[in-house]
């Protein structure tokens, strides 16, 4: 549902231009965090690709911890509508938790909350993309694609929800690739990726692939080099996928329908 107030776009004739009213919502993106510098940078491009993709819309990035600004920080400083995009690929805590504390923290202003980015066919997309680029290695002979069992390596988590979202979106991979997709977990639970991608060699998988399912670099992008001598993707980061992602949620908590990609 709309926040209260919210003037939604109007999409124009086909190829034109999306226009904003005085009191269309501001597109406030909140990223898990990071301490990498790398990190922060990715998401900054990621969401320069957004701005791109939607001029006129106006774009904020904030943070849940380890990098400014947070939220509130940048809420402090907005007086119309507000929807808080999560840069987060599964529900969980912050998605049930810390983003309505960021909403109940002000309750002057209309703040609508969207859905986190995963399952997503649009990840998928993303996800294939990277996982050609990580088979492009000159190290390797076998040719973008050469992968038999692709691991589904997402940060974990202890939440059920999460989990099963990881696993619908394994299961998205699957059917875009074509070939076996097994989710894996780099903390709180199993399996680890080094773990499946061991389980997939002793079902006879020579060739696996390891699919980063990470928004940025950081410390669990780093977790997942160690698992096995296989190639690795690299996170999702700026990937023009991903950006349409991001304004399809946005249109979605606006009462919109996703307009095509």
């Amino acid at each position: 549902m709309s926040p209260p107030g919210v003037a939604h776009a109007r999409p124009q004739p086909a190829g034109g231009a999306v226009t904003y009213g005085p009191a269309a919502p501001m597109l406030l993106a909140v990223a898990h965090g990071t301490r990498d510098r790398a990190g922060v940078a990715a998401y900054r491009e990621l969401l320069g690709l957004v701005r791109a993709l939607r001029p006129g819309l106006t774009v904020r990035l904030s943070f849940l911890g380890l990098a400014p600004p947070a939220p509130a920080e940048v809420l402090a400083a907005v007086r119309g509508p507000v929807v808080l995009v999560p840069l987060l690929l599964s529900t969980g805590h912050h998605v049930t938790v810390d983003l309505p504390a960021v909403r109940a923290a002000a309750p002057h202003l209309d703040i609508g909350q969207a859905r986190p980015l995963g399952p997503d066919p649009l990840l998928a997309a993303a996800l294939g993309d990277r996982l050609v680029e990580a088979d492009r290695s000159p190290s390797r002979s076998s040719g973008p694609g050469g992968a038999d069992a692709v691991v589904l390596a997402a940060a974990g988590s202890t939440d059920p929800a999460a989990r099963t979202d990881t696993a619908a979106m394994a299961d998205l991979l699957r059917r875009r690739l074509g070939r076996p997709v097994v989710p894996a977990h780099l903390c709180a639970v199993s399996p680890t990726p080094a773990e499946a991608v061991r389980a997939l060699r002793a079902a006879g998988h020579q060739r696996v692939a390891v699919a980063r399912y990470l928004m940025a670099p950081g410390d669990f992008a780093r977790r997942a080099d160690g698992a096995g001598g296989c190639p690795v993707s690299a996170p999702l980061g700026a990937h023009p996928d991903v950006a349409r992602l991001v304004l399809k949620r946005f249109d979605e908590a606006c009462g919109e329908p996703a307009r095509p990609r």
